[in-house]
């Protein structure tokens, strides 16, 4: 139930972080939002580390297996990314 909580606190914020992208026409990432607030809220103290840590360490280590889709999806696309590899070597 503990995970659950966490995770609540953490999805509310990425929510309010989408309603300020929403509202704010800035070129900003609701992501960047949601750093910001999630940031203040702990240097204030309005949030403790302990009500978020354990979900977040548990997020961080399960983020490799995010990027499984993206990595199938370029198969799917490869001819077209083929040509143009070097540049987005670069660019990387």
């Amino acid at each position: 139930m503990k995970f659950l909580f966490q995770f609540l606190r953490i999805a509310a914020i990425s929510f309010v972080s989408e309603i300020l992208h929403y509202f704010i026409k800035l070129p900003v990432p609701a992501s960047i939002y949601g750093l910001i607030i999630m940031f203040l809220l702990l240097e204030t103290g309005i949030l403790k580390l302990d009500d978020v840590k354990e979900t977040g360490k548990f997020l961080i280590e399960i983020m490799p297996v995010m990027f499984v889709p993206a990595c199938v999806g370029l198969i799917d696309v490869w001819g077209l990314v083929k040509d143009n590899l070097l540049a987005y070597i670069v660019i990387i």
